[in-house]
């Protein structure tokens, strides 16, 4: 599961480093076309995680985690030939479906084989599987850009993805617990379409129409529908796609929103750092995605300590809240990146100290997530948790590319936001307003994404801890089944 955790990870990771000079090589829409390429690989992994969550709980962990494996090594052979934008925008959807079920099977698997008191540590050494990623991915991605053609950064993963794809074959052996019992079909319709509405909503809003045009709000529209329906519904479906008492638990609707906004903040920083360094700089998608490694090793740092810790004590509440506010620091230092005096020195730091948050935070939400439901309902559980993480991820890239988008238009040429290294070729006094406004517009984002840190530090501060259970998941079954028998 390591392995194909990895292969997700490292695939996000460069692909976010070589994005620039991809849009500017394969041409089209500057920052529009940035964000849909990022937008579509959201769009389909965050509504094909809770489905593959739950079709996992039904069927089986091994099956779900092959085929997701197997759908994601498709979707990047069709992204390696792609001819135009339109055609990578399409393959890097059917990426993300696969890194969906990818994302949901990983954590799910750790919880049906390790009990939560020990798991502490090894969620933590998942974590640092994507932190790793996180350092490889932007040195690889770099190199292949400045050196070899950009096709090859899908192509790379391919013999990542066999490995993932054979180990698990010959070494995931769970037990499986069959179900005789039907699939919630229309649920599954309306939670997936709900969703990727909502999310083509915000994107058509931030990219192509505006958000008071027809078809956004009629979108918009179609998509509040599909979730009153869905909510409608799931206390009528014999084995609810989206069971609604989760929602009633003190741990999940406390930890979820606060990993959400952690999410989103990370993503942004992850996404519009590279091209704040290309644009602003001038440096090369290889030392921009070096200069990504701070994030990464704060990540790994806290990872690996807080699981430790967590492991050893059987105590979690306190991560959270010290990971939230070392995240309130590191994003306001990245805000000001342009104005310190510091240059990148205090975006390096920032960078650090938000890798250290999401460390703390990530792996201790997981564990007490799952902790704190019941066996039946761990799998959509957990990839519900996933679900939103993911959904802030979306709509955060679509909200704030707004922003940046509005505070561009009129003021930098279209084209040099296809290849923002070229901006420091401009002869002066051009080149210096462009750097300014990019630099300012960049900045901006990152100013406005403060609150997301507050806001999930003021729900970190609501956590209640619950004792850590000392069984996996598989031995509950095993025991339920057993009582079963005898009754």
């Amino acid at each position: 599961m390591m392995a194909a955790a990895f292969l997700t990870a490292l695939n996000g990771t460069i692909v976010s480093t070589a994005l620039p000079e991809i849009v500017s090589q394969i041409g089209g829409g500057g920052t529009k076309a940035y964000t849909w390429v990022l937008t579509a690989y959201l769009l389909t992994s965050t509504a094909a995680t809770p489905l593959i969550g739950k079709l996992s709980d039904l069927y089986g962990r091994k099956k779900l985690t092959q085929i997701s494996i197997s759908v994601f090594l498709l979707g990047l052979v069709f992204c390696s030939v792609a001819p135009n934008m339109t055609v990578l925008v399409a393959a890097r959807a059917f990426v993300g479906i696969g890194s969906g079920g990818i994302m949901a099977m990983t954590f799910v698997v750790i919880a049906d084989i390790v009990p939560p008191r020990e798991r502490g540590r090894y969620v933590g050494a998942f974590t640092s599987v994507f932190a790793i990623a996180g350092v490889l991915g932007p040195l690889i991605g770099g190199i292949i850009v400045d050196n070899f053609s950009w096709r090859w950064i899908f192509i790379i993963n391919l013999p990542f993805g066999l490995v993932a794809l054979l180990m698990t074959q010959k070494y995931l052996r769970l037990p499986t617990t069959r179900r005789d019992t039907s699939i919630d079909t229309l649920g599954a319709v309306l939670l997936v379409g709900g969703i990727g509405t909502l999310i083509l909503t915000i994107s058509w809003a931030s990219v192509e129409y505006g958000w008071t045009s027809r078809p956004t709000l009629s979108l918009g529209f179609v998509s509040t529908v599909l979730i009153i329906a869905l909510f409608l519904w799931e206390p009528h479906a014999e084995n609810p796609m989206l069971p609604l008492h989760l929602f009633k638990n003190p741990t999940v609707n406390t930890l979820i929103p606060l990993t959400t906004f952690v999410s989103a903040a990370m993503t942004l920083v992850s996404s519009f750092m590279p091209l704040f360094l290309q644009a602003v700089t001038g440096i090369s998608p290889t030392n921009s995605g070096l200069l990504l490694v701070p994030m990464m090793l704060g990540l790994t740092f806290s990872s690996t300590l807080v699981g430790r810790k967590v492991t050893a004590t059987g105590r979690y509440r306190v991560w959270p809240i010290i990971g939230t506010a070392l995240g309130i620091v590191g994003m306001t230092l990245v805000a000001f990146i342009s104005k310190s005096g510091m240059g990148i020195g205090v975006g390096l730091i920032g960078m650090a100290f938000i890798g250290l948050c999401s460390g703390a935070s990530f792996p201790t939400s997981t564990t007490a997530i799952q902790n704190s439901v019941d066996i039946r309902d761990l799998g959509i559980a957990s990839s519900t948790a996933q679900l939103c993480r993911s959904l802030g991820s979306v709509i955060s890239v679509a909200v704030y590319g707004t922003i940046l988008n509005a505070q561009l238009s009129g003021t930098v040429d279209p084209k040099l936001l296809r290849a923002p290294r070229k901006i420091n070729t401009l002869p002066e006094p051009g080149r210096t307003d462009v750097i300014n406004a990019m630099s300012d517009a960049i900045t901006t984002v990152f100013r406005f994404a403060i609150p997301l840190m507050v806001i999930a530090f003021l729900f970190s501060l609501r956590v209640k801890e619950l004792p850590l259970r000392t069984h996996a998941a598989y031995q509950d079954n095993e025991s339920a089944s057993n009582d079963a028998d005898r009754t």
